[in-house]
């Protein structure tokens, strides 16, 4: 289950989390972002229950992605821990996202 991500959930959600998170930052105008869509669902149904996949609305919470260090879209951080130990940023393929996953799970 992919999660919507806002100000008030980014702590419990992300930080607090016992397993790593995809963050997956985008908005409604992305063309990039929309096209990342199918991938995500997948790593999201291929990791369920090792990972959590959360995404993040950076119109609606610019104040987060910019506290995120965000300057392009989209941006996919991975956190561990409550650290962020991956990012990347524009385009990516499944299997970029599905090793994201697996050296955060290593």
């Amino acid at each position: 289950m992919i999660k919507e991500i806002t100000n008030a959930t980014f702590e419990g959600e992300v930080l607090a989390s016992d397993k790593p998170v995809l963050v997956d930052v985008w908005a409604s105008w992305c063309t990039p972002c929309k096209a990342m869509e199918p991938a995500i669902d997948e790593v999201a149904k291929e990791f369920e229950g090792k990972v959590q996949v959360a995404k993040l609305n950076a119109e609606e919470y610019p104040e987060l992605a910019q506290r995120l260090d965000v300057m392009s879209l989209p941006t996919l951080m991975v956190f561990k821990g409550g650290q962020p130990v991956n990012r990347h940023v524009g385009l990516a393929t499944k299997d970029r996202l599905s090793g994201m996953l697996s050296a955060a799970l290593a």
